[in-house]
């Protein structure tokens, strides 16, 4: 058939052909690509509680550590995971005030300079290597004072400041500019709009920015270490003395050469994948839910 011969519908069913085998090829490679990382979490996690098995137990959460040659009875990690949820809590009440209020600033009544400006320096802070902050706050409030689990709780909220701010600023600029313009427009000051207009429709999304940011905060181990680790066996809740944390308690039993004390890290580390597990699914129910919100009003 000579080339005279070929149509245009000719031409368009091969070229639809091609289209559909390389979309075919593109939804395959997709799907594997996420189903690889869904096996490597599932790797993770079966890994994880596979070599903690022998621990994982309630008095994993309800008893303190024994030590000692003379120790006797079930050795537990009480006191981690109490002094994680003082500094985890201590990080978040300092942090989420002044992140949601920078995002509010920077998103509603900053000029472009300053915006542009202030989102820069987020961006480089959310850059910084946890360790390297661990070491400046050791250097701000650890020499000359001592260890403290309010010390630590500053370092994990300088962490938590940028994702919380920047999770915010995205969420805010969610919310339709008509609603804005409309409470304006009836003569309500900006600072009551942005209280009254703006930020019920974005709860949702800041909700979430700070749920992700605690999961982060969680994990941290570099700034603990230089913050709150030279603790006792017994359960404090005094923020003024260092705390024992799960990542350092889990880095401490690592070093250790007892079999047991392995086992242990591993369970702990399961029960914090799970905290981090529950914390990602609990934000991505309310960013879906924050997103529906924002879409019917508009």
């Amino acid at each position: 058939m000579s080339s005279h011969g070929i149509t245009r519908s000719d031409m368009d069913a091969v070229h639809l052909g091609r289209r559909r085998i390389v979309n075919r090829a593109m939804e395959a490679l997709a799907w594997l690509s996420a189903s690889t990382a869904v096996a490597f979490l599932v790797l993770i996690l079966w890994s994880v509680a596979h070599k903690g098995a022998s621990e994982l137990n309630l008095d994993l959460l309800t008893k303190t550590p024994n030590v000692g040659f003379l120790a006797d009875g079930p050795s537990g990690l009480a006191n981690a995971f109490v002094g994680s949820l003082v500094i985890i809590g201590l990080a978040t009440l300092m942090t989420v005030p002044v992140g949601i209020l920078v995002a509010i600033y920077l998103s509603e009544f900053a000029s472009p300079r300053v915006r542009s400006g202030v989102s820069l320096a987020l961006d480089v802070l959310n850059g910084i290597p946890a360790i390297v902050i661990g070491i400046f706050v050791y250097g701000l409030f650890v020499l000359g004072h001592g260890q403290s689990a309010m010390a630590g709780a500053f370092a994990l909220g300088v962490i938590m400041l940028p994702l919380i701010a920047r999770s915010t600023m995205e969420v805010l600029a969610l919310v339709p500019t008509s609603l804005r313009e409309a409470s304006l427009g009836l003569g309500v000051p900006r600072w009551r709009t942005t209280l009254s207009i703006v930020l019920p429709q974005a709860r949702g999304g800041i909700v979430t920015g700070t749920v992700l940011a605690v999961a982060r905060a969680a994990g941290e181990t570099a700034p603990l270490l230089f913050t709150s680790s030279l603790v006792g066996t017994q359960v404090q809740w005094d923020p003024h003395h260092a705390l024992q944390s799960i990542p350092v308690a889990i880095f401490e039993l690592s070093e250790s050469p007892d079999p047991a004390d392995h086992a242990r890290a591993w369970a702990a580390a399961f029960v914090l994948l799970m905290f981090i597990l529950l914390l990602s699914l609990t934000a991505r129910w309310l960013a879906t839910r924050s997103r529906n919100t924002i879409s019917t009003s508009r």
